[in-house]
């Protein structure tokens, strides 16, 4: 498939990108590194991601710094030698579900490796001319919903063990809406989407304290060639894909019927270039980032089976506690605000991904 082009982007000054070597920090540099005086990634490379012998494909001219951000040691050697422009914040530990096992790993990198990175701005009297921060669509939770009798919107909150061991998926009468950044309010039902939630909160306090412009891009599902495999908490997709290649029947959660908003990585690379292009003209500026689309698991599984080969899906009723229902977004904002909208189809950008795997799992698909 054809993949729409990158925005030009401006001369760059010094750009720092904490998860630089991860799946969209390559993803920025190979379309953005060009444009930048220096292009600095920070990154830990942790081997459940990237493997026990990384192999880092960022551009020449861009600078790799293996290095934890939620040690101060780690700023205080890399503002010693750069002082950036434009802060490109993506490192997290990312998974809903795992977030639940592992919470004080998570709250140590999202919420304390962003701590970390503001008292080290602080501490060398840093002020970048723009920070952007990739969050996430887990920060609102199961979003709105309308009753359908009366129109009322209510957040019905996360929904219970008890409820989803009966098989309650829905909320009975009712029908979710499209999350809008300033009218959707908040409501994380994961540990994962309560860090994210509060990277926010600390950047957008920081930011408007010091002046510095900030520009949060909630992200949808993430996905695309080059998305690591290693990783079982790394995505939906990956997984879907590895078990159709190995021609089993794959599994679809719930009812199938829940919905997930799924956005190419050639889309999310053009929204960080035009909102670096763009920096907000108020101090914080928050736009959703995704397809626009909620597309049906069980159909997104029936496409990749047809793409692949593979058995039919089959629905089995299992769940994940602090999974949400349905979740999409509306894009209007980041068209006004950026000149940016999204480009590929779920359905195509899925189905052209499922085609990669199987060109470059050739001879191993396992």
């Amino acid at each position: 498939m054809r993949y729409p082009p990158h925005p030009t982007t401006p001369a760059l000054g010094t750009v720092l990108v904490t998860g630089g070597a991860g799946f969209i920090g390559r993803s920025l540099a190979a379309a953005m590194a060009s444009a930048a005086q220096r292009w600095v990634a920070v990154d830990n490379l942790n081997p459940r991601t990237h493997g026990t012998d990384p192999q880092v494909p960022l551009p020449s001219g861009a600078h790799l710094v293996v290095a934890d951000i939620t040690r101060a040691q780690t700023w205080d050697e890399l503002l010693g030698e750069w002082t950036p422009d434009l802060v490109i914040h993506l490192a997290a530990e990312t998974d809903t579900g795992l977030s639940l096992e592992h919470a004080t790993r998570f709250a140590d990198v999202n919420v304390g490796g962003t701590a970390a990175m503001l008292d080290a701005f602080t501490r060398h009297g840093t002020r970048p001319a723009h920070v952007l921060l990739a969050s996430s669509r887990a920060v609102y939770g199961e979003g709105m919903w309308r009753e359908v009798a009366t129109g009322r919107r209510f957040s019905p909150g996360q929904r219970s063990h008890q409820q989803l061991l009966a098989g309650h998926w829905d909320f009975p009468g009712s029908e979710p809406l499209p999350a809008v950044a300033g009218e959707t309010m908040p409501h994380p039902t994961s540990i994962y989407g309560a860090t994210k939630l509060a990277q926010e909160s600390f950047l957008s306090s920081w930011s408007c304290a010091r002046d510095v412009p900030l520009t949060v891009l909630r992200l949808q599902n993430v996905y695309g060639p080059g998305q690591s495999l290693l990783n079982p908490y790394t995505g939906l997709l990956p997984l879907l894909v590895q078990r159709a290649a190995r021609g089993e029947s794959l599994e679809v959660y719930e009812d199938g019927a829940m919905r997930r908003d799924f956005v190419h990585i050639a889309d999310v690379t053009r929204a960080f270039a035009a909102a670096c292009a763009e920096p907000p003209a108020t101090s914080v500026r928050t736009l959703d980032i995704g397809c626009g689309v909620g597309a049906p698991i069980l159909d997104v599984a029936e496409t990749i089976s047809a793409t692949m080969g593979g058995g039919s899906p089959h629905v089995t009723g299992a769940f994940r506690d602090g999974d949400v229902r349905h979740t999409w977004c509306t894009t209007d904002a980041a068209e006004h605000e950026l000149g940016w909208r999204p480009e590929i189809a779920w359905h195509e950008g899925i189905a052209a991904y499922a085609r990669w795997y199987l060109a470059d799992h050739e001879e191993d698909p396992a």
